[in-house]
């Protein structure tokens, strides 16, 4: 395992991270607390140092099994979980992205995992009625007190994280240092926006989903089939076409569905860190080998080509008018890298 700088900040993690949302049984499915040992030990000895949880996964178990697992050794890992979520249904302020549920969900988040600092603490997802200046001041002053390291934001709309961190900057308080955001083979559409915005303010990217809820692994295409995704939904006609040309590419490198789908991720851009989430060791293992996967140009291209998106306005209209915009000269001028 390879290490890579963090957006605009000098942490150190692992080209892949690992999700926690499997641990813990809470939700009637997920990983038995020995299992969950067998996966992170697995994912250590690897070199993997990006643990991924959030207050709300299986009703808080997985912190609490984190918190047990980790131990003595929770120093050599950058710990990461996220706060939005409600941690009491019945409470309005017991969720969202304002001062007051921030600080009650990292006081209990901290507890739960028994450490005094977070290292990576991601807002779960844009909270419309919170207004962002003050989610990103709260953020930075849980920073100034210690009690977390860095910020991060999930699940939000581009202009936000943009608006987020030049405030930010202008008033010299914590930005952003990472996106957290669904990306596979058959969810591209944060190619629109959200990547280009990355790119942009040098966030770090973690691609949750990177196999699509488990369409992307072969259990769909391969054998009898499953039901269902990992999150219980049904896979479209488009979907499967996807997954069926992953399947072609793994079976002519000789690897699996869920190494191929990995491999084409990492490859789109360097900042970019699949978060992987697994049930067993096995699966673990079975992934992790896909950072050791480099696909071929033929096939890169061909992934593409089936999976590929619509951009939409305006990047679409904006490389159309290109010449009109610029003449016939424009072609000569070398573009920024």
């Amino acid at each position: 395992m390879r290490y890579r700088l963090l957006g605009r900040s000098g942490l150190r993690v692992s080209e892949a991270f690992l999700g926690t949302m499997t641990f813990g049984e809470d939700w009637g499915w997920g990983t038995p607390a020995e299992e969950c040992r067998k996966i992170l030990t697995a994912y250590a000895e690897a070199g993997g140092n990006v643990i991924d949880t959030a207050n709300k996964y299986t009703e808080g178990a997985s912190e609490r099994i984190l918190g047990e697992l980790l131990g003595t050794d929770r120093d050599r890992f950058v710990l990461s979980t996220k706060y939005t979520l409600t941690v009491d249904g019945t409470d309005p302020n017991a969720s969202g992205n304002h001062r007051k549920s921030l600080v009650r969900s990292l006081e209990q988040s901290l507890q739960r995992l028994r450490t005094d600092y977070i290292d990576l603490l991601w807002v779960h997802i844009w909270d419309p009625n919170t207004p962002i200046e003050e989610t990103i001041r709260a953020l930075d002053d849980v920073v100034r007190a210690g009690k977390v390291l860095y910020v991060g934001i999930s699940d939000a709309p581009a202009w936000v994280v943009a608006q987020a961190n030049t405030i930010a900057d202008l008033r010299g308080w914590s930005r952003f240092v990472g996106l957290q955001v669904p990306y596979s083979l058959v969810k591209r559409d944060i190619e629109r926006e959200l990547l280009p915005m990355a790119d942009a303010f040098d966030l770090g990217v973690a691609a949750w989903s990177p196999l699509a809820g488990g369409i992307l692994s072969g259990k769909f295409t391969r054998g009898a089939g499953a039901a269902s995704t990992s999150r219980g939904t049904q896979p479209s006609a488009h979907d499967l076409v996807v997954a069926r040309a992953v399947d072609a590419v793994a079976d002519e490198l000789g690897v699996t569905s869920s190494q191929v789908a990995l491999a084409w991720t990492r490859a789109r851009r360097r900042r970019i860190h699949p978060v992987i989430g697994a049930r067993t060791v096995e699966q673990l293992t079975d992934n992790l080998a896909a950072l050791d996967l480099t696909l071929p140009e033929e096939a890169l291209r061909r992934l593409d080509e089936v999976s590929g998106i619509e951009l939409g306005f305006p990047m679409e209209f904006v490389g159309a008018t290109s010449e009109f915009v610029y003449g016939p000269v424009g072609r000569d001028v070398d573009g920024r890298a």
